[in-house]
Formats: structure tokens, C-alpha cells, sequence
């Protein structure tokens, strides 16, 4: 089965799903540094060679390098690795930023980041335009090879845009369930040649058979940070009730298929405009589902699966409206 690829510029191809490595930074579990490093190599040879990682995501960093010692040349450029600088908003000199980036180099065992996705906490802090002329000279030195954003809203993008500045990618949350990409992200990515990479697809593994006609977790049974997330986000789109409809739905379109929950939720993500590709978590050393993820890509949703779709998302809360633009719950 061979795994789908995409350009997100001309010397930069990714897997249309990546490996996210947020999990290994803490309450989603013990990671066996060991077990995890192996887990990678397993996921390298299957196919799925992208990771999406960050420098606050605890050792992330330090496993990338680790895991590219074991790879051979050959197979070390087949490769990719996106991270993403996520400073305390504050003045931010060359000498602030490159220290920063440095130091991902280092931890990374690399010479030159392929992506850097730059995160910013508070719009009202405007030195985030400065912290994008740093990272733009640093890739025009090429100690990073392109310059992406996290959870930036259109707004912000335009601004940056206007400046001049030259981006490939924003990461962005996006699912069935928070469509608020579509509002004025897509349209503006698309004009600009902006490439999405989402998060949250699965909503920390809710969309899966697992909570298929089950009740309403209690907070207990929330276990790990992305659980505690995307049940909030739950809520806010509509509830439990409605939820489960969605999920006797999806599990409709699935068994029509011979696929799964979350596989339709990822296919139903990857059809859209400007979506380069979704992240799923990697809990690596604890779970993997990197045969089920393979299957998405043969799948294929018709009109009448997303009617079907649309139905009951048709009955929930507009989170553009409840929540704002991508990005706008972290500020």
C-alpha cells in the first residue's frame, strides 16, 4: 500500500499524514525513550516519515535526533521532520531567535530545519513580526529551509503577507466537528499558496469506535491532556447526544466502506481545499494504528456520505461564532 505524498514546495514533500509527536511532552503517559525511538524507526519503514513536533514538546526534539542517528543516509532523506518555535512573547532580537533555533538544530541532529512553524501567544505583542524577520534571514542563511505558522488566524496571516513575508503552511485545528477553517482561512490560504496542516482531526482519539454508544465520559476517565481538550471542544460543538449521532453516522459510513470511524474523519479532512496533510498523534511505545491510518489512503467518501455528514453537523453550535477565528482559543 503506498503511503500519499504531497509538495509543500519544491524541496520540501510530506506524507498526507504525519506523525504527531505532541504526546511524548507529558500527560498522555510514560514514554520509554527506547521503546519510543524504536517505535519511530517501525513508523519510518511503513511508510509514514513526516513528524510534527515542536521545542516545547518535552524530549521531541532530542528523539528526532536520536532516531535520525539510527536511519541509514539513504534513508535518512526520505525524512522529514517539522518543529516549530514557540517563544514567551517578549523582544525578540536575532540573537533571542537564533539561540532558539540553534538549539533545535543541535537536538535534532541536523544542519538545517526543514520547517519551522512559528506559534505567537499574544497578538497585542507585536514583536512576533520581528520574530519572523529573524527566522526569514535564518532561512535565507539556511539554517531552516522554509518558514510555516501554528494557530495564526487569517487576520494575522494577511498582515504578515502584506510584510512581505513568504510562508508555506499554517497549522491549524480541523474536524468534522470545528470546520472553522472554511470560514476565511481556506480561501485566503488558497490565494496565497498557503498549505494547511491540521490538528485535532481525530479530537484525541474520540472519533473512533471506542466511544461508539458509550456514556458521557466523566472527568476521571479523561486520562491525557488531548482527551480533557477535545471534550471541551465536544461541549462546545454541541454535546454528548449530539456527538453520538454523529458517531452512529460516521460508523454507517465506515461499515459501508470496510473502514473505520477514524478513518472517515481523516478522509473527510484530507478532501478539503488548502489541506496538505493531518497530524495523528504517535503514542509511541504505548499504541499504534499505523496499518488502520495506512487504509485511508484507498478510501474514498461520496457526495452522499457527506450529505450524511452534513446532517448532523447541521444541528450543532458554529464555533466561528462561539469561539472565533483557527487559533483564537489560545489567546
Amino acid at each position: 500500500m503506498s503511503i500519499s505524498k504531497t509538495v509543500l514546495s519544491d524541496d520540501l514533500s510530506i506524507c498526507r499524514i504525519l506523525n504527531g509527536m505532541w504526546q511524548v511532552s507529558g500527560g498522555h503517559g510514560q514514554i520509554n525513550r527506547e521503546s519510543a525511538i524504536s517505535e519511530m524507526v517501525k513508523y519510518h519503514e511503513s511508510g509514514f516519515t513526516t513528524w510534527d513536533l515542536a521545542d516545547i514538546y518535552g524530549p521531541a526534539e532530542s528523539y528526532v535526533g536520536e532516531f535520525r542517528k539510527r536511519l541509514p543516509l539513504q534513508e535518512l532523506v526520505k525524512s522529514q521532520a517539522l518543529t516549530k518555535f514557540v517563544p514567551n512573547p517578549g523582544p525578540m532580537t536575532k540573537s533571542i531567535v537564533e539561540y532558539h533555533i540553534d538549539q533545535s538544530l543541535e537536538k535534532m541532529n541536523t544542519d538545517s530545519l526543514d520547517l519551522v512553524q512559528f506559534h505567537w501567544w499574544d497578538y497585542n505583542n507585536l514583536s512576533y513580526l520581528d520574530a519572523l524577520a529573524h527566522l526569514s534571514k535564518l532561512r535565507d542563511e539556511g539554517k531552516i529551509k522554509h518558514l510555516g505558522l501554528t494557530n495564526f488566524d487569517t487576520k494575522r496571516i494577511k498582515i504578515m503577507i502584506e510584510k512581505g513575508f513568504k510562508l508555506v503552511s499554517n497549522q491549524v485545528q480541523y474536524s468534522i466537528l470545528d470546520q472553522r477553517p472554511e470560514k476565511s482561512m481556506v480561501p485566503f490560504c488558497q490565494k496565497h499558496e498557503i498549505h494547511l496542516l491540521t490538528y485535532g482531526t481525530l479530537l484525541g482519539g474520540f472519533l473512533s469506535e471506542t466511544y461508539l454508544n458509550s456514556p458521557a465520559p466523566h472527568r476521571a476517565d479523561l486520562t491525557t491532556f488531548s482527551l480533557q481538550k477535545y471534550y471541551n471542544m465536544i461541549d462546545t460543538w454541541g454535546g454528548w447526544k449530539l456527538f453520538q449521532e454523529l458517531l452512529h453516522t460516521l460508523s454507517q459510513i465506515a461499515k459501508k466502506h470496510n473502514s473505520s470511524i477514524a478513518n472517515i474523519a481523516t478522509r473527510f479532512i484530507l478532501d478539503k481545499p488548502a489541506v496538505a496533510g493531518v497530524i495523528i498523534g504517535a503514542r509511541l511505545g504505548i499504541s499504534e494504528h499505523r496499518v488502520d491510518n495506512s487504509k485511508v489512503f484507498d478510501l474514498q467518501l461520496d457526495s452522499q456520505d457527506r450529505v450524511l455528514i452534513s446532517s448532523i453537523t447541521g444541528k450543532s453550535n458554529d464555533l466561528f461564532d462561539v469561539i472565533g477565528d483557527c487559533g483564537d482559543e489560545y489567546r
